[in-house]
């Protein structure tokens, strides 16, 4: 197959410098989303620290001095030397656990044998059938026989042996103290995102646990996984087939025996009672380990959309820093001012003061959208057509046929997985390469699970049609800043034919706040929006809205920002230096590369 950016000849001329004031400008940038450039270092093994890499891109050119990211650097290589004392601690930490976790569950069960023997012993259950037992007896084991040690007495049968158990197994090891994480915040295009991969690459061979999200795909992961948990919690197949057998093997009567049953998933049932814990367990850790050594989190772009994301962050990420994990995360806003509308303010608190806790909070203070001063092609956005009119639909049709007879293959219709096992079908796709319309993508209920299916299985997508957008077409706009965000972070090469420039796409209105259809949705055909509803109950949400009339309470200008965000990111993606790097870093050819 012949390579896409054949076609594209423009990438091999020379690109200009631009100059700006304060000396912190950006020529040659090699992309703000900087995955670690290898060919600027003469050694091999670990990847360069934060601020080693960040001195060598100014050094080569392909960055200019900023006080404000360099501040950040300092910040982050720091952190990055704590990290390896801090994987031995963890790591000799998660042993000693596992010895403790072990022993305390033998001893439980020892316990538990030797309160079964008394019962067994005490022969009322087993004397049920005995035709000589006298009135009262049978009153006895009637009362007996509807549920031995049902409710209250389970509970308190549970907590009295969790006592004892602290008693004789002792106290649980003492975690080790976190050092401090990083919570950066501040302008689109400012370079939060960049620093952060910067440091996330470093962190390779030093941590054993590390997953870098941006929000959208964490928070499908997150529905994913409680997804699974109450799915496993209704099917309790695990119980059956182990705690079962060895129940059945021992010699007791029947009665003791459902009575060691009713312990068991009395003990479960405590454990499992908030599922928010159990799915941040399952968030960081690698599905094919143990959870030994110290664990990073790398978090971009953290939102609080609507309620669900509020009390989700607040649970798991709150679990993730209380067990813990190093956050090191990205936002446009300070954690206190992310919650505009006052959602679930409790809530939203507690998660407020994890994240001061645990966390540094940096601006990266410069009010320059990097972005905008990157190198652009001579005879302007490649990429983007606009008005809608003959001429640049012409155009547009011409640039499809042309990438599409470089790319080979014949122009199909085809459906792609989407998670939780649905499917999107592709009207127009052809090796790597897919076309839609605006409304098709933007109009429907789709969300970020249809986006990021798209951006990981096309290198290059092509969206016509795409009108000018206001609060009056608000759940379609959000949509669309939604899908630019997943081609953006998929390195998508992506072409355009819209009603407008860039720049006058998002046309900011006072026409009030409008309901925000996405945040309505779930995305899982057999949930039906369940996970939406039972999260609040399972989070004790007290004072919002009604369950069955969650709705976002964004308001303009929230919408706004993340408007600002989106024309950043569509500006850099038409930029010579941007597409340049999709062959490097889209999944499409890193597959390939592999093979």
């Amino acid at each position: 197959m012949r390579s896409f950016f054949h076609a594209t000849s423009f990438l091999s001329r020379p690109l200009p410098h631009r100059t700006l004031g304060r000396g912190t400008l950006l020529p040659l940038w090699f992309s703000f989303r900087c995955r670690c450039d290898r060919s600027l270092f003469s050694t091999q093994g670990r990847n360069p620290g934060p601020l080693t890499l960040y001195k060598k891109m100014i050094e080569n050119g392909k960055l200019q001095y900023d006080n404000y990211q360099e501040n950040v650097a300092i910040v982050l290589e720091d952190l990055l030397s704590r990290l390896k004392h801090y994987e031995n601690e963890m790591e000799e930490y998660h042993t000693n656990l596992v010895k403790w976790v072990n022993n305390r569950e033998d001893l439980r069960r020892r316990l538990m044998l030797e309160e079964a023997e008394v019962k067994q012993k005490d022969g009322l259950w087993s004397r049920s059938s005995s035709s000589q037992s006298g009135f009262l007896e049978k009153w006895i084991l009637r009362r007996r026989r509807v549920s031995p040690e049902a409710g209250v007495g389970r509970m308190v049968s549970y907590l009295n042996r969790e006592r004892k158990l602290d008693y004789l197994v002792g106290a649980r090891p003492v975690q080790p103290q976190a050092p401090k994480g990083v919570y950066l915040f501040g302008n689109v295009g400012s370079g939060k995102t960049m620093l952060m991969d910067m440091f996330y690459s470093a962190t390779e061979g030093i941590v054993k646990h590390r997953r870098r999200f941006h929000f959208h795909e964490a928070m499908l992961e997150i529905h994913e996984h409680m997804h699974k948990a109450w799915k496993n919690n209704l099917d309790d197949r695990s119980l059956q087939s182990s705690i079962i057998s060895w129940i059945n093997s021992l010699p007791f009567d029947a009665r003791v025996k459902e009575w060691l049953v009713g312990e068991e998933r009395y003990k479960r049932e405590a454990q499992e009672k908030h599922i928010l814990p159990a799915v941040a367990d399952m968030f960081l850790m690698d599905r094919q380990s143990e959870k030994v050594g110290a664990s990073i989190l790398c978090f971009d772009e953290i939102q609080t959309v609507d309620v669900f994301a509020i009390v989700a962050l607040s649970g798991i990420l709150g679990r993730l820093l209380s067990t813990g994990t190093v956050l090191v995360a990205t936002s446009n806003r300070a954690p206190e001012q992310l919650n505009q509308d006052g959602m679930q303010k409790e809530i939203f608190q507690k998660l407020v003061s994890k994240l001061d806790e645990c966390c540094q909070k940096i601006i990266v203070g410069s009010e320059i959208d990097y972005r905008r001063f990157m190198p652009a092609e001579r005879s302007g956005q490649v990429g983007y057509f606009w008005p809608l009119n003959s001429d640049n639909r012409q155009q547009f049709n011409r640039k499809w046929k042309e990438i599409t007879r470089e790319a080979g293959g014949e122009i199909i219709y085809k459906i792609i997985p989407v998670m939780f096992g649905r499917t999107l079908e592709v009207p127009e796709s052809c090796c790597g390469v897919a076309r839609f319309n605006f409304e098709y993508l933007c109009g429907r209920p789709t969300g970020a699970a249809d986006y990021i299916a798209i951006a990981r299985s096309y290198h290059s997508v092509f969206i016509s049609d795409i009108p000018v957008m206001s609060m009056r077409i608000r759940d379609k706009a959000r949509r669309f800043i939604t899908l630019i965000d997943e081609l953006y972070n998929h390195h998508c090469c992506l072409f355009c034919l819209a009603s407008s420039s860039v720049e006058d796409l998002f046309q900011g209105t006072d026409e009030g706040t409008l309901f925000d259809l996405e945040s309505f949705q779930f995305e899982t055909e057999t949930e039906d929006g369940k996970l939406r509803r039972d999260v609040l109950a399972v989070g004790n949400v007290g004072s919002g809205p009604a369950p069955a009339g969650i709705v976002s309470l964004l308001s303009g200008q929230e919408e706004m920002f993340a408007f600002r965000r989106a024309v950043s990111r569509l500006i850099e993606m038409q930029k010579p230096l941007y597409i340049e790097g999709v062959s490097t870093f889209h999944p499409f050819y890193q597959q390939q590369s592999s093979l």
